[in-house]
Order: structure tokens, then sequence, then C-alpha cells
């Protein structure tokens, strides 16, 4: 585990000195108003990032091999500058690939990974349908993308964006569609559950992960939509004699989920699942961004009168915690 992480500098003594390891997200050469030369680094960890500048590239005790996806081990200290944390960095070397674990480096889900993997099976093990549960199995049966699946980030920003946030965002769904399922008796529960596992599962291929969260070159031109749609209909062609009809659904599922055309869905929702499956994804992924905004509050210290600042990813507007104003205000 690491000593010091990023958030902690927030209110580390500005010019003391600390040692910590940091993945390397960018590295550039630049120059002051002077014209004199040093490195700017973007350095991360799981609780954030921060600006690291080395002000002596040429001290022979900064390393020269480091590049961008690197870890390093550096020593320096903190300070601000127009209200950014920034760090001077007085020694830096490569980390030792045992020194160091990836969890520490980059955000990752708090729950149990393999306790989180054990329901989304369970899950698919209750399918009455067949034919869905083997092309399920088949699909998360394969050792590349179930390992995968239990990494990627949901999103490279926005919901869930930490390792094992796609997993965890699918369980999450998973619990709301069958809840969803048992109201509605229109719904084909097994329809429904099977979009909720391959909605995005694209997103293992769209997305990168290993320096920082990052679009893959294929992500960035076909985006995951596209791209588990490969994924299903290669698995799709494998089995034998898989219905048509349940072909043209699932693949319906995948292309509608986003919801709207503007929000990128190639199709509107057409099937009563399709329109269950649009509501549950948005729904779990603003009350996750809802959750994040109120644990930041808190980290910043505001008091339970005072709303979060304008979120982005809910139209700009600023949130009230209900629970806390209600628990801790006097009236």
């Amino acid at each position: 585990m690491k000593d010091i992480y990023i958030a902690d500098l927030a209110n580390f003594d500005e010019g003391k000195f600390f040692d910590g390891f940091f993945l390397v997200l960018a590295k550039q050469q630049r120059t002051t108003k002077t014209n004199k030369a040093y490195l700017s680094l973007i350095l991360g960890d799981k609780t954030g990032q921060l600006e690291g500048r080395i002000w002596e590239p040429g001290d022979p005790r900064i390393a020269k091999d480091f590049e961008k996806g690197d870890v390093v081990k550096a020593r320096g200290s903190a300070s601000r500058f127009d209200d950014r944390l920034q760090m001077k960095i007085d020694q830096l070397r490569l980390a030792q690939t045992a020194e160091v674990d990836k969890s520490d480096l980059l955000p990752s889900t708090t729950y149990d990974v393999a306790a989180l993997w054990s329901q989304l099976l369970l899950s698919v093990d209750s399918l009455t349908n067949p034919e869905l549960k083997r092309l399920l199995t088949t699909i998360l049966g394969d050792p590349a993308i179930g390992a995968a699946f239990r990494e990627a980030p949901a999103a490279r920003q926005l919901h869930h964006a930490w390792l094992g946030g796609l997993l965890e965002h699918v369980v999450s769904l998973l619990t709301l569609a069958d809840r969803v399922a048992a109201h509605y008796p229109l719904l084909d529960r097994d329809l429904l559950l099977a979009g909720v596992v391959l909605h995005d599962i694209g997103k293992i291929r769209e997305l990168s992960w290993e320096i920082g969260f990052d679009y893959t070159i294929e992500g960035t031109l076909l985006g995951h939509i596209q791209m588990g749609i490969d994924m299903v209909e290669k698995a799709i062609a494998g089995l034998p004699d898989f219905p048509s009809h349940l072909r043209t659904l699932v693949l319906h599922m995948i292309l509608s989920h986003h919801g709207k055309l503007e929000f990128g869905s190639p199709k509107l929702p057409m099937i009563p699942e399709a329109l269950v499956l649009n509501f549950v994804d948005d729904l779990d992924a603003k009350m996750q961004a809802v959750s994040g905004e109120f644990e930041k509050s808190l980290r910043e210290g505001k008091g339970p009168d005072e709303l979060t600042g304008k979120v982005w990813s809910l139209d700009n507007r600023q949130l009230l915690n209900t629970k806390r104003w209600l628990g801790e205000s006097k009236e």
C-alpha cells in the first residue's frame, strides 16, 4: 500500500518533503518565460492527479528513462499555484514492479470483485431461456472477456470510472432489472437481464485502463455499441441453431440502450425490455454521480446546509444531501 496519496497532499504542509509512488499520465518538455527548460509531468494515483515539475532535468537524481505509463517513485514537496496543487520534484526513479499495486494507482471499486462476479454468474444461472443462458455463458466463459469484464471501468470519466466499475454497474442493474421485471408481467425477464449483461460489453475494448482511463483507437473510431454488437454477433455465429428472432432482440437491446439518437443510440428502444434497460441504466449512472458529489462535499468539509458544486453530468445543477440535511441541521 502507498504511504501517501495525492488526496492527502491537500492538507500537507507546503515545503515539507515526502516520498510517493505515482503513475506518469503525461510528460512534456517546457520552458519558462525566461527560457529556462523544465519537465512538466501529470502524476496520478487512485485519489486523483496533479502536476509535477522538475526544474533541473539534468540532475543525476532524476531518472532519464521514464515515460508516460511508467510508475515512478518521486521525492518532493507540495505547493499551490493559482489555487492548484503542484509538486516540485527533486528526486525521481522508476519503481520496481513489486513496490506498487495497480489498485493504489487507479481508482478501484470498493466492492469485492469476486463476490460481484459470483452475483453476475448467479443471475445468468437463474435464466430459464436456455438459448440466452447459452449465449451469456459462452461470452462470459471466454477467459480474456471474463478477465477484462472484472477489471474494466464503466466509463472514462463519468459514472463508475474505476477498476471494476463495469462489473459493479452491471450487477447493480441486474438487481434493479429483477425488481422491475417482477412488477411488470409484460416484461420478458430473461431478455431484460441478458440486455443488462451485454449492453456495455463493448467497453472492455473501447476503453483502456493501463495508463489511467482512456479510449483505445478502435474505441474512439467505433464506440462501445458497435464493438459490443460485433462481439455478440460473433458469439452467436458460433452457437448452432441460435434463434434468429432472439438474435434480433438481443442486438436491439444493445443498439438502443442509450435511449435517444442524440445520446448515441443508433436505434430508439422499441420493445418494453429495451425501454426498461435504458431507464435503469440512466438511473444507476445518475445516482452514482449524486453519491460521488456528496462524497466530494464531505472531503471538502462542506456542512449539511451547503449545496454541492454544479454537476456537469446532471445539467450543471447543484445538489442537496437530504439525509444529511435532515439529520444534521438544526431547525
